[in-house]
């Protein structure tokens, strides 16, 4: 393994149990440092409420000791009820079309998470993913410890058993397709300083928002390889800590659903390697997947996004509503 990449795991890397509320309230009050969490959703009235009723029952019960400040779901679009039941739970509920409004939305995970950090205003932004079964506020406690006790970081990532839960059995660890498949190898080939980071692919993680700004977000499913990426770019690996949650049980995808996340990932990656060595000059844009019947075999074709969002701080919106002071919840 590189030796960046054995230092991430020696050095950057805790439990969540290692970081305890209490002191990084103080730590918190101290610096009057501020914390966001966002969970971007799509279809999640199954188990965003119990999400968030935890959050507000745990973590914001009294102004004083709070450790999260703002708490909002941004909707994706949903068809279903998650807004609502979002908002009756107690969170601020912010749909995607209503934040930078004179740009339009477009679909995807990064879309949401952009939009997200644009209508929010903490120092530290986390992440959870709003389809989470298993959701402790200890996932939110862990992730801000390392930013709140060490300058030098500045991403927080997840790390996290994925058990793949089915019928009839639980895998243990068969939830990490996607990442074993294909993050993970392309980190250990292209990037093997990041090596050492154990879920590249992690919903859950936290930053300061000085670096979200700074950062351009993929439309879709790459954007978690991408922060990653840049991030250890522009501050390098010492940059990036890790912390463990301990197990994370989600809804899962059918291989073709994790196929065009696949393509989504594979070509944030390429894109991020500079010619001659890498393929950012010979990237497709499309990803055609086969299905059979009794008739035989029929294709689908699915974009698979190459565009990304420009950093927060080159948005001349975003800069102004940043400079009058936080958008009203």
């Amino acid at each position: 393994m590189d030796a960046q990449a054995a230092q991430l795991l020696r050095e950057r890397t805790s439990l969540a149990l290692d970081w305890l509320e209490a002191d990084l309230v103080a730590l918190k009050a101290a610096a009057g440092t501020t914390v966001t969490v966002i969970l971007p959703a799509l279809n999640e009235e199954a188990t965003v409420a119990t999400i968030v009723r935890q959050i507000r029952r745990e973590l914001m019960s009294a102004a004083s000791t709070n450790l999260v400040d703002e708490l909002v779901v941004l909707d994706s679009g949903s068809t279903d009820r998650t807004a609502k039941v979002a908002a009756d739970a107690g969170a601020t509920v912010i749909h995607r079309d209503d934040v930078l409004a004179d740009l339009p939305t477009v679909p995807g995970k990064g879309e949401a998470m952009w939009r997200g950090v644009a209508a929010t205003s903490g120092d530290l932004v986390v992440f959870i993913d709003a389809d989470l079964r298993s959701f402790s506020t200890s996932y939110v406690v862990g992730l801000v410890g390392p930013l709140l006790t060490d300058p030098q970081v500045q991403l927080v990532k997840a790390v996290y058993e994925r058990p793949l839960v089915g019928d009839r059995q639980v895998m243990p660890a068969g939830g990490g397709r996607v990442t074993e498949l294909v993050a993970r190898p392309l980190l250990n080939l292209h990037w093997p300083e990041l090596a050492g980071v154990i879920q590249p692919l992690a919903g859950e993680y936290a930053a300061r928002r000085s670096l979200l700004e700074q950062l351009p977000f993929s439309y879709g499913y790459g954007v978690d390889f991408a922060l990653l990426i840049d991030t250890a770019e522009q501050f390098g690996v010492r940059a990036i800590a890790q912390v463990d949650l301990g197990v994370r049980v989600h809804r899962h995808h059918d291989t073709s659903r994790l196929g065009r996340m696949a393509a989504e990932i594979m070509q944030t990656a390429w894109s991020r390697m500079a010619p001659p060595n890498g393929l950012a000059t010979d990237i497709g844009t499309s990803l055609t997947q086969f299905e059979r019947d009794a008739d035989g075999y029929h294709s689908s074709s699915y974009d698979v996004p190459a565009l990304e969002r420009p950093p927060l701080a080159s948005i001349p919106d975003y800069v102004a509503m940043r400079a009058s002071g936080p958008p009203a919840s």
